[in-house]
């Protein structure tokens, strides 16, 4: 009886390809859905980790669709801008290269009249 090695498992290339929030990029997400969360304007979220993207899903409730989708697009870095955020709609509200301006849109939701 001979011995072999074992065979290592193929490493795809699928597996660098897919698109996710680094750290730096969650904490800047995080931060803003804790104040909203906190307002009680939104209750829950959801992470996706695409071939081609990443997305970040706001929802007010469960078993709804988004109110905000927070995209994140490597394709579009050189052109338009790498992240953006998207409406209930589909209408992109706005995109850009810096992922804090970005998010601003959804912070003038912060800002309210004081009864």
């Amino acid at each position: 009886m001979t011995v072999q090695p074992p065979t290592p498992f193929p490493i795809h290339s699928t597996l660098h390809q897919q698109v996710s929030f680094d750290r730096k990029e969650l904490s800047l997400i995080l931060a803003l859905y804790g104040r909203m969360v906190a307002l009680g304007e939104w209750r829950d979220y959801g992470i996706a980790a695409l071939r081609d993207m990443a997305v970040f899903s706001v929802f007010r409730r469960t078993a709804e669709h988004p109110l905000y989708r927070i995209e994140k697009r490597p394709d579009l870095r050189a052109r338009q801008g790498m992240y953006s955020v998207t409406g209930m709609d589909g209408r992109v509200l706005r995109r850009g290269h810096d992922l804090g301006a970005v998010l601003k849109v959804l912070e003038k939701k912060l800002i309210r009249p004081i009864d």
